[in-house]
């Protein structure tokens, strides 16, 4: 492609979505905005359309092993990103994909609604973005995943204005996703009461999976003694070889300590009681001798070892493994300081999982890319915006790009 005629559609794309705020008042707004787009370098809209998705073959797994997929915040970009990772995963046959939180920005209009609605010569309003926005994602983010088991986890986008914040809106919504009949019948043989909450477990192949909800910033006194004895039964339990522990925001005293648990400082209910928690998974996995494996997102990049910090390792002590891969789609960030080669930003994708007979489990990250797109989401928008979603949507590339589309309520 000509380098000039990308810049040109790079320049045109920007100075339309700069100009979306103020084209609101009118639907003769939308209208504008359509020829704006049509205005781009059709060229490259008919390459783009004749892009086809990647095929994957399928993989052939060890005897005995079986494999999960997890990703988190899938606002933004989320129905683009989610719908190629479930495509892309398929070679792989997982068992089931857990979502980590933030599904919906909520205190903006995801970039993907407003422009899809543009693509319909409409204008999203913050009123119907609001109402519509967690139905958008049952329909565009959890819908391609078809036959996939879909665990749902809660995030803090979930629980800010204009959404409630005792998280009632969120059980109301999502009631299915957790009162799917493996977590109902788990409920069962804890002898817990019936009515779902947005922490939860289940066991399965040998692994007891669990969902903390740390949504608001820290964990209730409550949940600490529900998974206290959630370990203790686990401890126990010779069907439990592993454990796999999955929340939004990271535990305290990680790589990404700035954007976790522990942002708010040492005293704050946040770090007090998540590095309860953390020490509770480390005392029972050095206890009963079973592996202990950690899992957040909030933070909008993939990194491994995050516990591997001066802190955790005091005094000889040996950091829980964990990760964080808040790459399902929302706008990436700057990796910390201090963060390992390994770590990545500015992709999307998914971490793989891979159990074997024993419960150990291997993990890699696995990077989504344009292509893998389906045409049919493609199709949805106008030309450039999965372009956009790929090659920007980043404050690590562009640190002091404004919101492009209109802010709703206070963070």
């Amino acid at each position: 492609m000509d380098p000039s005629t990308s810049s040109n559609r790079d320049r045109n794309f920007r100075r339309m979505f700069f100009g979306y705020g103020a084209l609101l008042a009118t639907i003769m707004a939308a209208c504008l905005i359509v020829i704006a787009w049509r205005c781009l370098d059709f060229g490259s809209a008919r390459k783009l359309q004749k892009m086809k998705v990647t095929t994957h073959e399928p993989v052939t797994l060890p005897g005995g092993s079986w494999r999960f997929i997890v990703s988190g915040d899938s606002r933004n970009c989320g129905d683009v990103v989610m719908p190629a990772i479930a495509a892309h995963s398929a070679q792989f046959a997982p068992s089931f994909y857990w979502h980590l939180g933030d599904l919906r920005a909520i205190y903006k209009i995801d970039e993907d609604m407003a422009f899809e609605a543009a693509n319909h010569a409409q204008v999203l309003t913050c009123d119907n973005y609001e109402r519509l926005a967690w139905s958008d994602f049952i329909t565009n983010q959890i819908s391609p995943f078809a036959n996939v088991p879909f665990y749902l986890g809660i995030g803090n986008h979930e629980v800010i204005p204009p959404k409630d914040k005792d998280e009632d809106a969120f059980k109301r919504q999502f009631y299915d996703w957790l009162d799917l009949p493996v977590l109902q019948d788990q409920r069962q043989k804890d002898k817990e009461p019936p009515q779902p909450e947005p922490y939860y477990h289940w066991i399965q192949g040998g692994v007891d999976f669990i969902y903390l909800d740390n949504a608001s910033g820290s964990f209730s006194p409550g949940q600490l003694s529900w998974l206290q004895h959630r370990l203790n039964s686990a401890k126990t339990d010779s069907a439990v070889k592993s454990l796999v522990v999955g929340m939004h925001e990271a535990l305290p005293d990680s790589i990404a300590n700035s954007h976790s648990m522990g942002d708010k400082g040492a005293g704050s209910p946040g770090s007090i009681s998540g590095g309860k928690a953390y020490d509770a998974l480390a005392s029972f996995r050095d206890g009963s001798r079973k592996p202990v494996y950690v899992l957040a997102s909030h933070s909008h990049f993939y990194m491994e070892n995050i516990f591997d910090t001066s802190k955790l390792k005091a005094n000889g002590a040996r950091p829980l493994p964990g990760w964080i891969v808040g790459t399902a789609g929302a706008v990436r960030y700057p990796l910390p300081f201090g963060a390992p080669q390994t770590a990545e930003t500015d992709v999307y994708g998914y971490l793989l999982a891979t159990v074997s007979q024993d419960g150990t489990i291997q993990f890699s990250f696995q990077e989504v890319y344009e292509s893998d797109v389906p045409l049919s989401v493609r199709q949805r928008y106008p030309e450039a915006l999965v372009p956009w979603c790929f090659a920007h949507n980043s404050q690590n590339k562009d640190p002091i790009a404004r919101d492009i589309t209109p802010t709703c309520a206070a963070r």
